[in-house]
């Protein structure tokens, strides 16, 4: 069992949501990696309040980069599996496997909407409230609970939890203006990613050289997280969201006049006393429907389709294997523990191969099937060879490099629907492959893991991971093969071979509201 590790303009919008799912305690930063590559490409929108107010918002970067450094370290999260199967706690590992675990993966499709929602709704600050009870709930529990039950409900409070999580990556974005973007989500995500590398070295180190018992390490984690809820108490309320709030800053009226004027006066200008739109027609206007309409054209285009599924089908084998790795260390091996090691090593390779994918400069176009299909045949690989080998140590390198890379494709994916698509339904295009993917993981666990379903021990779990990459393997690869040959085929008649780039999918009623509109690859709207 792993813990997870998924803005606005001006006075537009604010809150890029990443949501992503229940990551391993390094995995915080594949959403704010998403809004990172999408919010950085937008330029900044009239003089920013922060030019005026430098020192004001710099401190509550600075504090809200401190809350996600002090809310990851939890050095008992690596060995939570290892302290539900030891004498303390004394459950049965088909218990943990069949059971406990499950649990987790239904409870974050359950709550992952509201989140979504209310994280914009409330201006995130509240949810990151729900977020630090919910993990001081999860370490009380740890500590007092004894029943399957009360384990049960621990990982309920996990779900919660995890969908929390957009909460941090798209506050940092109410703080500044669109200029700062980039650079904040960098510091966002480093924050989060030095927590975890800490919490993981930490736990380690209390285990490895203090040779403590999990019950004390689990005590420390509770420790640093009610202290990450006092943290959460003391932050800002920002003024400013990216749906919602940005909505209720103007009346009604005002926002269906400038949606009619921009379009509907050119035609045929509407007497000044023209009466209200009906609420019917406000209701189609308003920028939830016409997101939701425009999410229709995304699956119309080849390259945002491909790296859509590839963040539905692939994250879901991911997290399954993150879900469920550290209970087969423990069948392997369970003498010496050294999944806080373990997990610092992934998280320092992921950050790695994270950075380099941002230097590798192809033709996406052409060979995106192909990188996608060699690293998942790779992953393929790995799996299988976790599932047949008796060694923790190969184990353990197999588990890193299988992260690795996962974390290589997560920055191209991100940029590659990010690019194309404007902020706004970029948030909802994140939101819905993450949901998506949290339904087939609900799936696939409830037909071969849950006690209700076949119940498969860990082993056989992991040949079943290894099916599933085998077959998107082969998918990719078919799909490479037929974009290559009529790409060959058709080279001759390419003449010039210029470098298009597809026209970003607009929010047309958000756009409306400005002359000069930008979408998050940098593109005007009127031009």
């Amino acid at each position: 069992m792993v813990a997870d590790d998924t803005a606005g303009s001006g006075d537009r919008s604010d809150g890029e949501k990443d949501m992503d799912l229940k990551l391993p305690a390094s995995e915080d930063g594949d959403v704010d990696m998403a809004v990172s590559a999408s919010e950085g490409l937008s330029p900044s929108e009239g003089p920013p309040e922060e030019v005026r107010e430098p020192r004001k918002w710099k401190w509550a970067v600075i504090f809200l980069c401190f809350y996600g450094f002090m809310s990851s370290i939890k050095p008992g999260e690596p060995f939570i599996t290892p302290y539900l199967l030891s004498s303390e706690k004394n459950f049965t590992r088909e218990q943990v496997t069949n059971e406990i675990t499950p649990v987790l993966t239904y409870s974050y499709m359950v709550v992952l909407v509201p989140a979504f929602l209310l994280t914009d709704l409330l201006r995130y600050k509240p949810v990151l409230i729900i977020q630090g009870i919910s993990q001081v709930v999860i370490w009380l529990i740890l500590l007092l609970g004894t029943t399957l039950l009360e384990m049960q409900f621990m990982e309920f409070f996990y779900g919660i939890t995890m969908a929390c999580r957009v909460a941090y990556s798209s506050y940092i974005f109410s703080l500044v203006s669109p200029v700062l973007y980039q650079r904040v989500a960098g510091y966002s995500r480093s924050s989060v990613l030095l927590g975890v590398f800490t919490s993981s070295v930490v736990g380690q180190l209390c285990m490895s050289l203090g040779n403590i018992r999990f019950y004390t390490l689990n005590a420390i984690s509770l420790g640093f997280v009610s202290f990450g809820l006092v943290l959460s108490l003391c932050l800002p309320w920002p003024k400013r969201s990216l749906f919602f709030n940005r909505m209720w800053n103007k009346e009604p009226k005002e926002l269906a006049a400038e949606a009619s004027r921009s379009e509907l006066d050119k035609i045929n200008p509407a007497p000044s006393s023209a009466a209200p739109p009906c609420t019917a027609s406000r209701w189609k206007d308003s920028v939830m429907v016409q997101m939701l309409l425009e999410v229709r054209n995304v699956v119309r285009r080849p390259n945002l389709r491909l790296w859509s599924l590839w963040w539905v089908f692939n994250s879901t084998g991911y997290y399954l294997v993150l879900f469920y790795v550290h209970i087969l260390w423990n069948k392997v091996e369970n003498k010496h523990v050294y999944n806080g090691g373990v997990e610092a090593a992934s998280t320092l390779l992921s950050a790695v191969t994270s950075f380099i994918a941002g230097y590798v400069k192809i033709r996406w176009n052409v060979w995106s099937e192909l990188v996608i299909g060699v690293i998942t045949a790779l992953q393929a690989g790995l799996l299988l060879l976790m599932y047949t080998t008796n060694s923790i140590w190969v184990c353990y390198v197999s588990y890193v490099l299988f992260r690795g890379f996962y974390q290589f494709l997560v920055p191209i994916a991100t940029f590659q629907i990010a690019s194309s698509l404007t902020k706004e339904l970029c948030a909802l295009v994140f939101g819905i492959n993450t949901f998506l993917g949290t339904i087939l993981k609900s799936i696939i666990i409830l037909i071969f893991v849950d006690k209700r379903g076949l119940a498969f021990d860990v082993h056989a779990q992991f040949l079943v991971y290894f099916i599933y990459f085998t077959i998107l393997t082969f998918i990719y690869v078919v799909c490479a093969a037929v974009v290559l040959i009529g790409h060959y085929r058709n080279k001759p008649t390419e003449g010039g071979g210029t470098n298009e780039q597809a026209t970003p999918t607009e929010l047309h009623p958000v756009a409306a509201n400005s002359v000069a509109e930008t979408l998050s690859n940098g593109n005007n709207v009127n031009a």
